[in-house]
């Protein structure tokens, strides 16, 4: 009998988790029969108006509050409900993601993108060496995989599966075609990461997501675990370092930023600390974004905080 409830309640799951993907999914195509522009603007006025009814804007409003202690509780509010509607835009992008991606280096008027950091692209393409591009999520971040595909550099990519396995299908599947070589987040992923940078390429990984038992660090003054792999893989293999972000611009238009080579610190010995590398990172992304904090998905629980609420 208990058998017989379990295999019950894991169906009753399943079919809950196939109707959320099938609902999403059905939106998204619904998206698909109208120009991009007004489908991104309508999935950003859909989620203000949604997202501040469901739990996660108290948790968001509880980050912003820990975050920004001067802001008034109307800033926060605001901040709040525009990052919902990146959000939104975030899930309508992945349905014109192609069309978006319109840069051309030969163009002499600005299109829909715009990228910074082009000798570096073209330098890592050329000049084959082991690198990591880390990023947080920011923008439409899943651009940057694009632009590096676009000039032919090819980056294996990190990343960490939706919790529904359906929804995580499809997405691996439309990521795959479009981002070049994926690694779904995982046990073993970090080994497929080395051997990648063994043989003299590139990885690109997330550096602001939640970590249980990572490297003590802080990210807006207050304590946070920061995951240790990208300092473990530049002590293995000497790789350089690469910042990257996506800014999302006014009028549906995107400026993708990869900035130079950074030191990362090391001790009296000459060796990598990982400890100051973590905090070296989420330093970065705190500069990134106070500058776009609407930008930032607040509802992303960095801190721990979600079980105490």
């Amino acid at each position: 009998m208990k058998l017989f409830l379990t295999r019950i309640v894991i169906a009753l799951r399943n079919f809950q988790q196939w109707l959320v993907a099938l609902v999403a999914f059905g939106f998204l195509n619904l998206l698909k029969v109208f120009p991009a522009d007004p489908a991104i603007r309508f999935a950003d006025r859909m989620a203000r108006r949604i997202g501040p009814r469901l739990g996660r804007h108290k948790l968001m409003l509880v980050n912003l509050r820990n975050a920004y202690p001067e802001k008034t509780d109307e800033e926060l509010e605001q901040i709040a409900i525009a990052s919902w509607g990146h959000m939104g835009r975030l899930a309508a992008e992945y349905v014109f993601l192609d069309r978006l991606f319109d840069f051309d280096p030969e163009r002499t008027e600005p299109g829909r993108v715009e990228v910074s950091g082009i000798p570096i692209f073209v330098d890592l393409r050329d000049n084959p060496r082991p690198f990591i591009v880390f990023t947080a999520h920011t923008g439409n971040f899943e651009l940057l995989p694009v632009a590096g595909k676009a000039f032919g550099l090819e980056v294996m990519v990190l990343f960490r599966p939706p919790n529904n396995p359906y929804i995580a299908e499809k997405v691996f599947a439309f990521r795959a075609s479009r981002m070049g070589q994926l690694v779904p987040s995982h046990a073993g992923s970090s080994f497929a990461l080395a051997r990648r940078l063994e043989q003299g390429g590139g990885v690109g990984v997330l550096v602001d997501q939640k970590f249980r038992k990572g490297l003590m660090t802080t990210f807006f003054g207050r304590p946070v675990q920061t995951n240790p792999l990208l300092a473990k893989l530049v002590r293995q293999f000497n790789a350089e370092v690469y910042p990257a972000r996506c800014i999302r611009l006014p009028d549906n238009r995107y400026r993708l930023e990869i900035e130079p080579k950074i030191e990362l610190p090391r001790d009296e010995k000459g060796n990598l600390d990982l400890q100051a590398t973590g905090q070296m990172l989420n330093d970065k992304v705190e500069s990134w974004v106070r500058e776009y904090p609407e930008q930032w998905l607040w509802y992303h629980d960095r801190w721990h905080i979600k079980r105490y609420l």
